[in-house]
Order: structure tokens, then C-alpha cells, then sequence
């Protein structure tokens, strides 16, 4: 039998999904911090893929990790939400498609 080592993140259902495949694999629960640390690597891991593929799977991976940053640092949507349409609003968005080349002072 191959065994294969990820040590990394992985979606709950994962391990389920594993063993219906007749396959066996070993997990562990995080901690806190090291749910933490993990969940800042799976954002890497994920904005990583979707450089490389530029798709629209890519782009939900990433955000299901934000979401679980999100709630793993004690905010919720609806605060991240806010802070995010206060940012549009005071500085703007990226609807423009505007380059910032120089600034003279």
C-alpha cells in the first residue's frame, strides 16, 4: 500500500470522502493557534491555485478559507462585510481598472 503525506488543512468532509473511496488516512485535530497558523497557509495554498488556473472553483476555495479565517478570528461576515464596503466607500473599489504609475511631491 502507497502512503501519500499531505500535512495540510483539509475540508471536513475530506476524510469521508476518503474512506468511501476505500482508502484510510490518518487526521488529527488542531488547536486553536495551529488552526490558525494552518488556515494563513491554506490562503497561500489557495491563492497559489488560482494564480495558476484562474478559474471560478479556485476564487470559492479562497473565499471558503477567508470565511473560516474570518470566524476562526472571533469576526463575522457581516462584520467583514462592513469593513470591506466602508473601504469601497472611502477609497473606492477596483471597478476602474486604474494604474497608479508616479506621484510627485
Amino acid at each position: 500500500m502507497a502512503v501519500v503525506t499531505h500535512n495540510k488543512l483539509v475540508r471536513d468532509k475530506i476524510p469521508e470522502i476518503i474512506k468511501n473511496d476505500g482508502r484510510i488516512c490518518k487526521t488529527e485535530i488542531l488547536s486553536d493557534d495551529d488552526y490558525l497558523a494552518m488556515l494563513d497557509a491554506k490562503l497561500d495554498e489557495e491563492l497559489n491555485e488560482y494564480h495558476k488556473d484562474q478559474n471560478i472553483e479556485e476564487l470559492a476555495d479562497l473565499m471558503e478559507v477567508i470565511y473560516a479565517v474570518v470566524e476562526a478570528r472571533g469576526y463575522t461576515l457581516e462584520q467583514l462585510e462592513s469593513v470591506r464596503k466602508e473601504k469601497a466607500e472611502k477609497r473606492g473599489a477596483f471597478k476602474e481598472k486604474i494604474f497608479l504609475k508616479t506621484v510627485y511631491e
